[in-house]
């Protein structure tokens, strides 16, 4: 894929954050998503790829745009898999609380899984921890690799879960083995990418959280040289059926990161929508706002932080009337 194609991915994300933004704090998580939703959409097609979409906003008898199977971009190469999520944290963004992101990950064309819209079993660590933990293997012994690999006490290693009920076993034996743990209440996108920034304050990520946002976190390890292992955790037999479907047989596999993403040449791009882990959330000033977003690319080993100012009113995207109906 070509370098360029990183600046303009960043201005889909952009886009998506900006018009989530607006929702912030308003209860109004579905108004929210369907904003993103449509901005990101809109600014896809001014894209130059072949792309189709294999993570998107479910089939398409469930969603309008962004689904499963749809092609977007102009249309011309490079051919290429794209995994969105244009508002991770809906709950998030209507409650005003921390953490909501745009994001998207692209890969070359049937590189990326196609992963079922279920549950899915993750662990993410940072490229000092990579090869040392496992899913399947004990919490504690998990946290005694990750103290070792980092150089620091039990005491000093931070786990961030997801506050559900079905996590109360992880919670405690992370407890029980001494370690610092930050539950959240959506969004696990954010935490995964950021166990592989030593500022962070976030070490690994544990627990079972959505199967398309574990393959867009997988992506974006790939391109910090992290470490993402995963099981598909399927509820019931239709989702067994569905796994089956995309081809895959064994529902007890543990998929590594190189089965989640199986090029080099891997593109992550997020935009803050409000603060988190990684990002700044979307700031207004009077007539302008500014927006933080991360661009990585696997090849070049590249990372960027991109800080720009929006002039809203010069933006054609928001004086289109769907988004300028949803920003009221």
């Amino acid at each position: 894929m070509e370098r360029e194609l990183a600046l303009e991915f960043a201005r889909v994300t952009e886009a998506a954050a900006l018009a989530a933004a607006r929702w912030v704090g308003r209860g109004k998580k579905d108004a929210a998503d369907d904003a993103a939703v449509t901005a990101m959409r809109v600014m896809f097609d001014t894209v130059s790829i072949d792309g189709v979409v294999v993570i998107g906003e479910g089939e398409l008898d469930e969603a309008p745009m962004l689904y499963i199977g749809e092609k977007v971009g102009l249309g011309v190469p490079p051919q290429v898999d794209i995994a969105v999520d244009p508002l991770e944290g809906t709950n998030i963004v209507a409650k005003g609380l921390t953490g909501a992101i745009a994001v998207l990950a692209s890969a070359p064309r049937g590189t990326l899984l196609h992963a079922p819209d279920m549950y899915m079993d993750k662990i993410a660590v940072g490229s000092a921890c990579k090869g040392r933990v496992f899913l399947d293997a004990p919490v504690k012994e998990n946290l005694r690799q990750v103290a070792k690999a980092l150089d620091k006490s039990l005491g000093e290693v931070t786990v961030v879960v997801l506050d559900r009920e079905r996590h109360l076993g992880i919670i405690e034996e992370i407890r029980m083995a001494g370690a610092r743990i930050k539950l959240i209440s959506d969004g696990d996108v954010s935490p995964g990418v950021a166990t592989a920034y030593q500022d962070s304050g976030v070490d690994m990520l544990l627990g079972i959280g959505g199967a398309p946002e574990g393959v867009i976190t997988a992506a974006a390890l790939k391109c910090l040289e992290g470490d993402f292992q995963a099981r598909l955790v399927p509820e019931n037999d239709e989702e067994i059926r569905r796994c089956h479907e995309m081809g895959i047989k064994n529902i007890e596999q543990v998929f590594t990161i190189d089965e989640l993403v199986k090029s080099d040449d891997v593109i992550f791009v997020a935009t803050g929508i409000t603060d988190s882990f990684l990002l700044k959330g979307v700031r207004y000033l009077q007539g302008h706002a500014i927006t933080q977003t991360i661009v990585m690319r696997s090849k070049s080993g590249t990372i960027r932080f991109i800080e720009a100012n929006h002039h809203l009113e010069k933006k054609p995207l928001f004086s289109d009337h769907r988004i300028k109906l949803q920003m009221e």
